[in-house]
């Protein structure tokens, strides 16, 4: 296994071959040969998240993706699961704000990987959506819902993305409402409007050649629903500076501060990603972690990061701290953003950060799963195909400008959004 691992890493640093095509139905594939290992991956992603569901029926995209491989083509659940056991294959994917995945590990010798893909096949293209399963599918979301709105960790992430995104699709969060109106005709409707081949993106890596993988992505797709193309998301708007406090009886304060930052894509993610390192991204090594807890103790953990959409997604510091203590923890938080926004990294903290980002990169590409993650979001996001060779060069780039400029540009304090559960 570590001969298997070295040798993907080579690979990798050597520079992965990402080849791009389009398939009749007018699906985009982006496709790496890899013949280390006798496996093949496959990940569809269909622009179908959370963001394109209607407001009065939030949860409809979750619950349309997780029906999928609960029935299809004549085989329920429990048929399809021991399928996928008879040939040791593993169908996964799930949906965020922005897509809808289902992906596929299979052997990549022919018996074991045509029986997998037609599996995918079968519920790519003839999901069922039992009624019984709908009802117990939406009955445990319910419960879910119930269940999170009563800890203070989910009640503050809720509350956090309404407050960044009051008028936008980005902002919702399903509610028992919302689940209880979704019907099964609402979900094959759903899948109808955005399960077709103009809105997804077909990511393969793998045992195989561009021949068969061109293949497999024609055979995937043919068959979805005649979907209209992608219709773009509505544009996000700044909110203005608040502070949202929420009663709660927990001991700890849960604290959430930002706004809407980046959207994937932007030239500024590279400086922004290396200059996050350093503030609230590297662990014990950041600032935040530093001024928050080494030398004050007031959260075991803070942390802050980007998360890049469509439509700029949030920049986010979080920690937890006891209630009595919040407004000190949230003060010390602010003073080293200002700091941070005024002066940006010093040099020695920009080269542990650059040699730690670029040093670190091939390990977190050096398997068929971790780079199949990488390439569905190259595909989806229209990304360059040279995405993975150019990462440690720009992360070597980047100055103290660059990060002072970055942050300038998509960090501004008169938009900070500050949430507080369980605070005095």
């Amino acid at each position: 296994m570590a001969c298997l691992l070295g040798a993907a890493a080579t690979l990798v640093q050597a520079g992965a071959k990402i080849e791009q095509w389009a398939t009749p139905a007018g699906a985009r594939v982006v496709f790496v040969e890899s013949r280390v290992v006798p496996i093949l991956d496959v990940q569809v992603d269909f622009a179908a998240g959370g963001a394109y569901a209607p407001a009065d029926k939030t949860g409809l995209a979750g619950l349309t993706r997780s029906l999928l491989d609960m029935g299809a083509g004549g085989l329920d659940e429990e048929k399809i699961a021991d399928r996928l056991a008879d040939i040791g294959a593993r169908l996964g994917g799930g949906a965020d704000l922005d897509r809808a995945s289902i992906s596929l590990r299979s052997l990549s010798s022919p018996r074991e990987r045509e029986a997998a893909l037609e599996l995918m096949r079968l519920v790519l293209q003839q999901p069922a959506f039992p009624a019984a399963v709908l009802d117990r599918e939406k009955a445990r979301t319910i419960a879910g819902i119930r269940e999170s709105d009563t800890r203070p960790a989910s009640i503050a992430a809720k509350r956090f993305f309404a407050a960044l995104y009051p008028e936008h699709p980005y902002g919702r969060s399903a509610t028992v409402e919302s689940v209880e109106r979704i019907t099964r005709e609402d979900v094959a409707a759903f899948y109808r409007a955005h399960y077709g081949a103009r809105r997804a993106v077909i990511s393969i890596i793998g045992d195989l050649s561009r021949a068969e993988a061109e293949e497999i992505a024609r055979r995937l797709t043919e068959g979805l629903p005649d979907a209209p193309a992608e219709v773009s998301l509505p544009e996000t708007a700044m909110p203005a500076r608040n502070t949202v406090r929420v009663d709660h009886p927990a001991t700890q304060a849960h604290i959430h501060l930002g706004l809407p930052a980046v959207r994937r894509g932007d030239p500024d993610y590279i400086p922004l990603l290396v200059g996050n390192y350093i503030l609230g991204g590297g662990g014990f090594v950041s600032r935040l972690m530093k001024e928050v807890r080494e030398k004050r103790g007031y959260a075991y953990s803070v942390y802050s990061y980007f998360q890049p959409q469509k439509q700029p997604g949030p920049f986010q510091v979080g920690l937890q701290t006891k209630r009595e203590q919040a407004r000190d923890a949230l003060k010390v938080v602010e003073d080293v953003l200002a700091d941070f926004l005024a002066r940006g990294p010093s040099e020695e903290e920009l080269g542990a950060a650059r040699r730690n980002l670029a040093d670190g990169f091939p390990l977190r590409i050096d398997s068929n799963r971790k780079l199949l993650e990488y390439l569905a979001v190259i595909g989806f996001y229209n990304l360059p195909l040279s995405y993975l060779d150019d990462f440690p060069r720009k992360v070597e780039a980047v100055t103290v400008a660059d990060i002072r400029a970055a942050f300038a540009r998509h960090v501004k304090p008169e938009h900070f959004v500050t949430v507080i559960v369980a605070g005095d």
